[in-house]
């Protein structure tokens, strides 16, 4: 082996010592798909302003209530955002910072406005 096999063997080694676990990859997975669509991501752009009903994103967002709220439970199943009841209404925020840190990082590296 050359110097540059063995930094490669190396770099290999370093990658699966270093790699999540199966189960931390689905989920990691999963939380990529669910924000991979275009509504989704709007309504996590939305989000990024404060907790608001559904009502007011769909105002932010537009489309329908029934298609915004269908967004939200899939948002919200995939752990990327977090509902509480606020009397008759379910206000919806993201899940932490993590959710903003994401959403600014891809568009740092897009150079798209936000």
């Amino acid at each position: 082996m050359d110097c540059a096999e063995d930094r490669h063997a190396l770099a290999a080694k370093a990658a699966r010592e270093n790699m999540p676990s199966q189960e931390e990859t689905e989920r990691l997975a999963a939380s990529f798909k669910a924000i991979s669509e275009t509504a989704r991501l709007k309504i996590l752009f939305a989000l990024r302003q404060g907790e608001m009903c559904v009502y007011h994103i769909v105002e932010a967002v537009g489309g329908t209530q029934s298609a915004v709220s269908h967004q939200l439970r899939l948002l919200k199943a995939a752990g990327v955002v977090r509902s509480r009841r606020d009397g008759q209404n379910i206000v919806y925020a993201l899940a932490d910072s993590h959710v903003v840190a994401v959403l600014e990082l891809a568009c740092a590296h897009l150079h798209c406005k936000i």
